[in-house]
């Protein structure tokens, strides 16, 4: 297929265009975007911690592929393809589990060992040609950040330094600044998984943009009252949203939170900021806790999103009650996602069939659809 670019602008000097409505619901656009973005860029694929002992796996849709990732014996993560090299069998059905040495496929046991080897095979002593290197599990790049392992199916990654880690430094202005909230060393205090009746794009659209604040996140402007003015964080380079002068903590009502993490600077206290890391991760910043966010995109008009809330181990080994901290980020998903799903029928109208407009508090938004764009093109290259 070929992309359409986005309508020309407005009369208004004011409003810029979208993309077009198929873009949401064409299945052809769907698999372009599996094919040259979840299935070449860095993909924030599982939490490191989730995978906590020698064995222990899970397995993340990627695109059209179906990625492994599992820790070996001496403390590394990897990932492969959940593809037996002999028959294409699915070796792993679960999401996710635990095996003591090593992967067998359930078809005819081939076996692999947790760095991908083929190590067993009926009758595999019979065929001293079979190359057990050659013949291991496809490997997919691995590189851990954040606490999390982020995959890359691509023949050549991009630099993961100058895609995702520049995300941050971008979103921030300083390079350093997201380490204050060391990440890596926070604990798992809630997860929740929201399956999204919407394309993953208008996810991300709704996430950059705090123009429908006011609107639909009365919890959320209480505690951060410039967003109810319709710029969102990410506006502002470097720019962290400040918390209301009566508000203690970001928590649902405004009463505190938790001690700020160690090395959360003067600076960044009493704040908020948000990244944006193309094209499927949101990380939340606050000076007790992080709020990160995965989408697995399913479908055209289905998203997986798994949302993490990260505190000081401390916090979560004592039992302490974070439902405060949680249910404001909660409400602010579900409104969120409502609004999203209520958008995704009207992609299909023929009112939307050369797209919307972005008003000036969203012209930001216009350099994802551009980022976009660039990325689908390139398929023609």
């Amino acid at each position: 297929m070929t992309t359409t670019p986005i309508s020309p602008s407005p009369a208004s000097p004011s409003l810029i265009a979208t993309l077009p409505g198929h873009y949401y619901t064409d299945p052809a656009v769907f698999r372009q975007e599996q094919e040259k973005i979840f299935e070449s860029l860095w993909f924030c694929a599982v939490r490191g911690a989730d995978l906590d002992k020698p064995g222990a796996y899970r397995t993340v849709q990627v695109g059209r592929e179906n990625v492994i990732i599992t820790r070996t014996r001496t403390g590394e993560l990897r990932a492969f393809l959940n593809v037996c090299r002999h028959r294409g069998a699915r070796l792993c059905t679960e999401e996710s589990g635990e095996v003591r040495r090593s992967l067998q496929c359930p078809y005819h046991a081939w076996t692999y060992d947790l760095d991908g080897r083929l190590i067993a095979a009926p009758n595999l002593i019979k065929m001293p040609d079979v190359d057990r290197v050659e013949y291991g599990l496809f490997k997919v790049a691995l590189r851990e950040w954040l606490g999390y392992a982020w995959v890359c199916l691509a023949d050549e990654p991009p630099s993961f330094e100058d895609t995702v880690m520049y995300a941050a430094v971008e979103r921030l202005g300083d390079a350093a600044a997201i380490e204050h909230y060391g990440t890596e060393e926070l604990a798992l205090g809630k997860r929740v998984t929201y399956d999204v009746r919407a394309n993953w794009k208008l996810i991300v659209e709704n996430f950059m943009e705090c123009y429908h604040c006011a609107t639909i996140h009365p919890e959320l402007t209480e505690v951060l009252p410039e967003f109810a003015d319709g710029y969102a964080a990410q506006y502002y380079v470097g720019h962290g949203a400040e918390f209301g002068e009566e508000i203690k903590g970001f928590t649902v009502d405004g009463s505190a939170g938790f001690a700020k993490l160690p090395e959360v600077t003067a600076d960044q206290d009493r704040r908020y900021y948000a990244i944006t890391v193309k094209p499927t991760v949101f990380v939340n910043l606050v000076p007790d806790h992080v709020i990160l966010h995965r989408m697995f995109p399913l479908a055209e008009d289905r998203t997986v999103v798994e949302c993490d809330w990260l505190y000081a181990p401390q916090v979560v080994a004592s039992g302490a009650d974070v439902s405060k901290s949680v249910e404001l980020f909660h409400r602010v998903n579900v409104q969120d996602f409502e609004a999203c799903e209520r958008t995704q029928p009207a992609m299909s109208s023929r009112a939307y069939r050369t797209g919307g407009v972005l008003v000036p508090n969203e012209h930001h938004i216009g350099i994802f659809h551009a980022w976009l764009l660039e990325r689908l093109e390139d398929s023609h290259a």
